[in-house]
């Protein structure tokens, strides 16, 4: 997956479209994303032992990677993203629209 944690990106598709955020967490197994504050759903949840509250809770979903694009640090536009190794052997990744490195 080209996206890591603390990456900025861009939803580009579902009810958030357009809005900026970082991402929280991403789970590469299933391909998928959380990004704070966006994809908000709600969930109903009985008190528990002391530890739950009762109620209507807000949170993130996951969102899937194929909706959100990478914003570049240095150009500030949505950008797909490449790899390239340096002259000492890391890889790193590209931005394909400036062709700065992201990392």
């Amino acid at each position: 997956m080209k996206i890591r944690k603390n990456d900025t990106v861009i939803i580009i598709a579902g009810k958030d479209r357009g809005k900026k955020g970082k991402i929280r967490r991403a789970l590469p197994n299933e391909d998928r994303v959380i990004v704070e504050g966006l994809n908000m759903i709600k969930r109903h949840s009985r008190a528990g032992r002391a530890a739950r509250q009762a109620g209507i809770i807000e949170l993130e979903a996951p969102i899937n990677v194929s909706n959100v694009m990478l914003l570049c640090d240095k150009c500030g536009k949505p950008t797909r993203v490449s790899f390239r190794f340096l002259v000492d052997g890391k890889r790193v990744r590209i931005c394909n629209s400036c062709r700065e490195v992201i990392d």
